[in-house]
């Protein structure tokens, strides 16, 4: 196991009913700008919920951010904050409207163009409290400090890290998952799972709780999967989602281990140049990940097929194929295509995509060995 300190400073409020609580879990003295996105939240009743508990507070708000939240939406907001002298952000959304909320916090703090802290090696390190109402489980922004924000002029997609943007406190409603469309389930689904293996199949780390931990995870998202597609209104079982996908990507399972990452990281290009659903580009691009780098895995894929999907019989190679084909299923069986053709994408976004990583000079993977040349080899295996 590698040496890591660890702290998260975000408190969980967990339970129907729980949006309440915001009557007291933010001073009154503390002027808002509540942050939500195309409108849901009128629909389902959290934003009645939310106006309801602030209703002895000084509440502004801004609606509008796009799932990948846009550059330029975002700083009409920080614009708006700044006219209204805002000193406290409140996020009612998923994690696009979480992930755009901590952006415009940092920028408020920020000296200069906020763009630069996205693209270029600089960190940002200051922020505007802020917390969050969980309305989609997926991202697990909401016990995190990370962000990805596109900018849809320059079709890309780019991520920062501010110890700052950890929310005081999210509050998650399991019922809010009820009204969901299916499609945004099932890419929670896809999210929560890969955020779990892209820190989980790497190289054995010898981190017996972390692999213990990791496996519970996505073998409750396994479990609970049909189960919501079928009835989205048990609340057992969005109770376990929403808190499986806070837990896959809120920095317990990582201490001290190696990262993989490739699949997001390839993933968002493909969201900024066709804009498909980021669960989506996952559920693509991770079966073609561990085939092209299955020698690199080869024990943490064994491990995976046995302790996961109970796979034990076989050659290892006949196993680890088994396991490859047991995910592509898994994926599929939530009703969501896993080929770049069923998108009608072809060779041309992958140079494209090969040439941006190339440009900026970095490999990816937990030992850096995918190479733009790989990253061609991994999206040809899954046109």
């Amino acid at each position: 196991m590698n040496n890591f300190i660890f702290q998260n400073p975000t408190k969980l409020v967990f339970g129907k009913g729980e949006i309440a609580q915001l009557a007291t879990l933010i001073p009154t003295d503390k002027k808002i700008m509540m942050t939500y996105g195309g409108g849901s939240i009128r629909k389902n009743g959290v934003y009645n919920q939310v106006k309801e508990a602030l209703k002895n507070h000084s509440v502004s708000e801004f609606g509008g951010i796009e799932p990948n939240p846009e550059y330029e939406t975002l700083m009409r907001c920080v614009s708006e904050c700044r006219e209204n002298g805002i000193d406290y952000l409140l996020a009612v959304g998923g994690g696009s409207v979480i992930d755009g909320t901590k952006f415009i916090a940092s920028a408020l703090k920020w000296e200069g163009e906020p763009w630069d802290f996205l693209v270029r090696p600089l960190k940002v390190t200051e922020a505007v409290p802020l917390a969050a109402v969980l309305t989609i489980a997926a991202t697990g922004s909401e016990m995190n400090n990370g962000s990805v924000i596109s900018r849809r002029e320059f079709k890309e997609k780019r991520f920062f890290f501010n110890d700052a943007c950890f929310p005081q406190f999210s509050i998650l409603d399991p019922t809010v998952l009820y009204s969901l469309p299916k499609h945004q389930l099932a890419n929670g689904i896809i999210d929560s799972f890969v955020h779990v293996v892209e820190q989980y199949i790497t190289f054995d780390n010898k981190a017996y709780i972390q692999d213990y931990w990791a496996e519970g995870i996505l073998k409750t998202l396994i479990e609970v999967a049909p189960k919501l597609m079928d009835n989205q209104e048990d609340y057992d079982s969005c109770s376990n989602f929403m808190y499986a996908a806070t837990m896959a990507l809120n920095g317990f399972i990582t201490m001290g281990v190696a990262e993989d990452w490739a699949t997001h990281m390839i993933g968002q290009e493909l969201t900024a140049l066709h804009g498909l659903d980021h669960g989506v580009t996952l559920a693509i691009v991770y079966p073609g990940v561990i085939k092209v780098m299955k020698a690199d895995k080869r024990e943490k894929l064994l491990q995976y097929g046995e302790r996961v999907f109970g796979i034990t019989t076989g050659t290892e190679d006949e196993r680890i194929d088994k396991t490859i084909s047991a995910t592509e299923e898994f994926f599929k069986s939530l009703g969501v295509k896993i080929k770049l053709s069923d998108y009608n994408i072809g060779n041309e976004t992958i140079e494209e995509v090969a040439h941006r990583f190339g440009e900026r000079g970095y490999n990816l993977g937990e030992r850096g060995k995918i190479t733009p040349e790989v990253i061609k080899q991994i999206l040809n295996e899954v046109r």
